[in-house]
């Protein structure tokens, strides 16, 4: 068999085996993407695996530069690269995503056992403009006071008394209405 056909018959059993895996997604026929580990979890990465040409004869091109992973730092990755580079050199010549992918499943905590979670850019970003500024945030976020008009100004002092607060009994209509509708407690 040529190398294409190869491509082809490994395609169609990644396609049938992945179908409706939320890890796998395929970019293009000759290049995919499998998610080790769940979402939420912090040794979780994003294996990138494109075929050349004359794949399998020749190894497939792995990465770990995909945005998911930028919390790895470049030694775990590197570490993860050549492990799985290990897998191709014993696979040469066979199709080998299916291993690949299920090798790096199996092995995840051992690829990530040495795995510190890097800080991103844009954290490190906005919290030193908070240190650079301090005073410079404060200043701009003044609260404003409610302006009242002269005729609200007459009204709400007419309603309350010297103290500002309002007088005894203001609400016992409200009261009275509410009892009303409520109904008493009937004594049988």
């Amino acid at each position: 068999m040529t190398a294409n056909e190869d491509q082809e018959m490994e395609l169609e059993a990644l396609q049938s085996i992945y179908e409706g895996d939320d890890c796998f997604k395929e970019l293009s026929p000759v290049s995919f993407q499998y998610r080790i580990g769940d979402l939420e979890d912090a040794k979780a990465f994003l294996l990138d695996i494109s075929w050349p040409e004359t794949y399998p004869e020749t190894s497939p091109k792995i990465s770990l530069d995909a945005f998911f992973n930028n919390r790895i730092c470049p030694e775990v990755k590197k570490t993860i690269v050549t492990k799985l580079e290990e897998q191709v050199e014993a696979n040469l010549g066979t199709a080998m995503m299916y291993t690949l992918f299920e090798w790096a499943k199996e092995n995840q905590q051992q690829l990530m056992e040495t795995h510190q979670p890097v800080n991103n850019a844009l954290t490190l970003t906005s919290s030193s403009e908070n240190v650079i500024n301090p005073n410079f945030s404060s200043s701009k976020k003044k609260e404003k006071k409610e302006q009242l008009t002269k005729s609200q100004k007459r009204k709400l002092t007419g309603k309350t008394d010297n103290k500002g607060e309002l007088p005894r009994g203001w609400n016992w209509v409200d009261v009275i209405k509410h009892l009303s509708k409520t109904g008493g407690k009937d004594d049988d």
